[in-house]
């Protein structure tokens, strides 16, 4: 009965023991288990914030979509804008022409707030202006997209290179790329995963690099795309075309850069001449004026 007893305190203290622990490990301010808990609360919980606001923002944006007329054509250039800038859902295109119209509303009843109907002009200006100021906003988020694609694709080719050269094919390859440049260029890994995804589900290898061409809009994925083809048309070496593009674009980078540095020389003439310049002839000549301007004023009495 005392064994029994004995037993049984220790099985109480050590269940005790560990919960106490676990508690302590899970909420204290500097545990790894406690910021990781925290982690993934917050991860959660924006996972179920995030799609509530995003059906809310449609459903309120939807009726002014609607209220705009497009044709199929301006659709499908839409779709394909919002598709470069990497916005791929169909809510996208909603919210895009959405808010088109809406800041367009808004452009006109704050003119009519302000200063009436009387000025059709300013009323028609500040209408135009938010109309097209989504579309100025998705323009810079194309020709930023395209810029990080552009000086992540050397970065890449190499990484391909290694891959075909120990054996892969090019489709495992570009997936194996894809995952490795998940965290240092996302947006060229995305691409990489449609690529893969659409090859899995069957489609040629010449169709889906001719959509990854279109997806991005960049000029180098172009000339890729058309490297590989002719590759895979010809039966030529994978991985010695994508050594040769890749010096190639690696030559092309140094001399964009190049270029920019060169533009620097033009771009400082504003500034100098808007900034620097007054300041120097205030310090140069400001003090030879104030010495004749005290020199001539008795004379001038």
């Amino acid at each position: 009965m005392t064994l029994a007893l004995i037993l049984v305190v220790v099985l109480f203290l050590t269940i005790v023991l560990a919960v106490f622990s676990f508690g302590v490990a899970a909420y204290a301010p500097s545990s790894v288990i406690g910021s990781r808990l925290r982690s993934l609360a917050g991860a959660q919980k924006d996972r179920t914030e995030k799609p509530a606001f995003k059906e809310r923002l449609e459903q309120a944006l939807d009726p002014f979509s609607k209220a705009l007329p497009l044709s199929a054509t301006e659709v499908s250039r839409a779709r394909a804008w919002l598709i470069q800038a990497g916005y791929r859902d169909p809510r996208h295109l909603t919210m895009y022409v959405g808010s088109r119209v809406l800041l367009a509303v808004l452009g006109m009843l704050a003119v009519i707030a302000v200063s009436g109907i009387g000025s059709p002009l300013l009323l028609v200006g500040a209408g135009g202006f938010g109309f097209f100021l989504p579309r100025f906003w998705l323009k810079r988020k194309i020709k930023a997209r395209q810029r990080l694609i552009t000086l992540g694709l050397p970065d890449a080719l190499d990484l391909t290179v290694i891959c075909v050269e120990a054996g892969l094919a090019l489709d495992q390859a570009l997936m194996r790329v894809g995952e490795d440049l998940s965290h240092s260029h996302p947006e060229l890994s995305a691409e990489f995963h449609m690529f893969n995804l659409e090859t899995r589900a069957g489609k040629p290898r010449v169709e889906a690099l001719h959509n990854l061409a279109t997806r991005t809009g960049v000029s180098d994925v172009r000339a890729l795309v058309a490297t590989l083809v002719q590759t895979d048309r010809f039966g030529t070496s994978v991985a010695q075309a994508l050594r040769v593009h890749s010096d190639s674009l690696r030559t092309e980078r140094r001399q964009r850069a190049e270029e920019q540095a060169a533009k620097t020389t033009i771009k400082m003439v504003i500034p100098l001449v808007l900034f620097i310049l007054p300041s120097l002839l205030v310090v140069t000549i400001g003090p030879a004026l104030i010495q004749l301007f005290r020199t001539l004023v008795p004379v001038g009495r």
